[in-house]
């Protein structure tokens, strides 16, 4: 994990966040003042029943909605108070995404798809400088999570758990101090996804990042050292309190 910013303890600090919406002439309210922190290195599953605002909070968390009220810090940056350029970068540098379903671009290798947020993050003549590092950095992932015989693939010759091992190599290719993973193996079986997950918590646990991480599923949950559980647009529970305020 890159070093934390100077001065803050928590990868993700979410402050009086609310999320409201306008349909036809009522108001619904999604988030409702939600305060939580994630110290650096914390794996925390997040749970509720569909409806709770999960997967609102894990949006506006990673910087890709924005709320109707409240703040976001990255790794001590004020998310939200940024230009859009500036939030761009934060996010592309700062935090690792894992959906259930894993948004690889079709006509891209997997070396490729791993290598494209770092395509995205340097101007052109930045990446041609850097390009073998990052693709060396990027090699070296995908031979963790046993790809090396995939690298040129396209997403369309891989199956459903290679694809998300792809995905995740794509997340983690900055070192991000936090990942988001919202129903990471909810596509696959689950022998499948076993797989996965054996993976990802091996790289948190080696790399010390940060985790938030959406499950309907209380084996999954029960991985994390703390839960946090939602309804109604609310926390209503912390297994271990810290953070929630």
């Amino acid at each position: 994990m890159s070093a934390p910013a100077s001065g803050t303890r928590h990868a993700l600090e979410v402050r009086g966040i609310a999320k409201s919406f306008q349909v036809g002439s009522e108001t619904l309210d999604v988030l409702r003042g939600i305060d939580l922190a994630i110290p650096y290195g914390q794996p925390v599953a997040l749970v509720g029943s569909s409806g709770a605002g999960k997967s609102t909070l894990l949006h506006i968390a990673g910087l890709l909605e924005r709320p109707s009220a409240g703040s976001v810090r990255v790794d001590g940056v004020d998310g939200w108070n940024l230009s859009p350029d500036e939030r761009a970068k934060v996010r592309n540098r700062k935090v690792g995404f894992v959906f259930q379903f894993y948004h690889l671009l079709p006509e891209l290798s997997a070396l490729e798809n791993v290598l494209l947020p770092a395509m995205i993050a340097h101007s052109p003549g930045e990446y041609r400088a850097a390009r073998a590092q990052l693709t060396e950095a990027a090699l070296g992932l995908l031979a963790r999570f046993g790809l090396q015989a995939r690298t040129k693939h396209r997403p369309s010759q891989l199956s459903g758990g290679e694809r998300q091992r792809v995905a995740l190599a794509r997340a983690l290719i900055h070192d991000p101090p936090i990942l988001i993973a919202d129903e990471p193996t909810g596509n696959l079986d689950s022998a499948t996804g076993e797989r996965v997950l054996e993976l990802l918590f091996d790289e948190q646990r080696t790399r010390h990042f940060a985790m938030l991480l959406v499950t309907h599923d209380a084996k999954l949950a029960a991985r994390c050292p703390r839960t946090v559980t939602m309804r109604d647009g609310r926390i209503v529970g912390d297994t271990n309190g810290s953070g929630a305020a």
